[in-house]
């Protein structure tokens, strides 16, 4: 019974979240060499947090 919740619920999981992967992917064409920051500017987003980009000049954190 647990094991069939816990299929179910991972199951349900990746489902919800395959539009995760679709914007990492395009945000990637735009973002390229910043695969940290990338993933860290996702998470910020999904969590409706805040977001500071530090970086030396030049790399368009604006």
């Amino acid at each position: 019974m647990i094991e069939t919740d816990i299929k179910e619920l991972n199951e349900r999981i990746q489902q919800e979240s395959a539009f995760v992967e679709l914007i990492e992917m395009e945000m990637r064409k735009v973002i390229v060499g910043q695969k940290h920051m990338v993933e860290r500017l996702l998470i910020g987003l999904l969590s409706n947090g805040h977001i500071l980009l530090e970086g030396v000049p030049g790399l368009a954190k604006t």
